[in-house]
This record gives structure tokens, sequence and C-alpha cells, in this order.
């Protein structure tokens, strides 16, 4: 199985559930703790996104000041919430889903993999956004340079992200839906 920056989605295997209750059905009458998956994958992919434009923002405009003000408080935010949910995921809900469908504990192993990949990932952005931060306040000539190391590492950070949020519903959502949460 490819690792999660050159994944390009799951393979067949893991995908019987979906198959089952895809997509195009997780409108209508959605389990609560399914739909609220749903709303917290919205919630880090309008983060990313938010991140991505101030990002392009600032490479037009090239004000490290006005990046600073504004995507250091995105970031601190995207780093807490996606850090919680994923400390939920792996210390609660993956166990028990791993109980509940036994058949698809080799997806959930990928997606504690997945986090692990990711964690290293909001590392570097965490450093890199207390390296920015410090530049800025320092007022040190190379602000420029750390704002640029930081806006490449959240652009490398947004299609593996992307790409794990979807693989994770792709697995939970229809685990939910059809096999419910009460191991």
């Amino acid at each position: 199985m490819p690792a999660l920056a050159s994944r390009t989605g799951l393979p067949p295997e893991f995908l019987y559930l979906r198959e089952a209750y895809p997509r195009d059905r997780w409108t209508s009458k959605l389990d609560e703790t399914a739909a609220f998956w749903l709303q917290m994958h919205a919630s880090f992919r309008g983060h990313q996104a938010h991140m991505d434009g101030l990002v392009s923002q600032w490479r037009a405009s090239g004000d490290a000041a006005a990046l600073h003000r504004r995507l250091i408080p995105a970031l601190q935010s995207f780093l807490q919430h996606l850090d919680g949910h994923h400390r939920v995921e792996s210390g609660q809900y993956f166990p028990m889903m791993r109980q509940i469908e036994p058949r698809i504990s080799a997806g959930i192993d990928l997606l504690d993999r997945d986090h692990d990949a990711i964690h290293e990932t909001l590392e570097a952005l965490f450093h890199g956004g207390m390296a920015f931060h410090q530049a800025v306040a320092a007022k040190a000539p190379d602000a420029a340079d750390t704002a640029n190391r930081l806006s490449d590492l959240i652009d490398a950070n947004g299609r593996p992200l992307l790409r794990h949020l979807e693989d994770e519903e792709d697995i939970v959502i229809p685990l939910i839906h059809l096999r419910g949460l009460h191991g």
C-alpha cells in the first residue's frame, strides 16, 4: 500500500463498505456521529483552503506582516483541532471500529499510519509557524524567507491531508451507517 504522500485512493478491498453505502447516499438519514465526522472533515478542508488563500495573497503582495496577522491564528487553530481530532479517532473510535468490523482492521491500520504521517507534518507546521512568528516579532531581515518556508509547508500539507480525509470517510462513514458504533 503506497504511503499517504503518494496514495491516490484506497485499494478495492478497503471499499466494500462504501460499495454497500456509497457517497451519493450520505446526505439523507445520516447517523449523528457520521454527520459530525463529515462536519469536522469539512472544517479541516475549510481551514486548509483558508490557509492556502492566505499564502496565495502573500505571494502576490509580499507583505509578511499581513500574512503573520492572519496566518498564525489560523494555523494555531488548525493544528489544535486536527491534532485533537486525530487523538480521539486513534484512541477511541478506531479501536471500537476494529472490534465492530474486524474485516476492515487493515483499513483502520492504514488510517492510523496516516495520522502518524500527518502528525509529522503538523510538527513541521508548528515549528515553521514559530520560526515565522519569531522572525516577524524580531523584525528579522529573513522574515520573508521564513514566511516562504512556512508557505511551502502549508502547500505540501494540502494534498496528503485531503487524501486522508477522503479515504477515512470512505471507510468510516459507511461503517458507522451499516454497523453502528456499539461494539
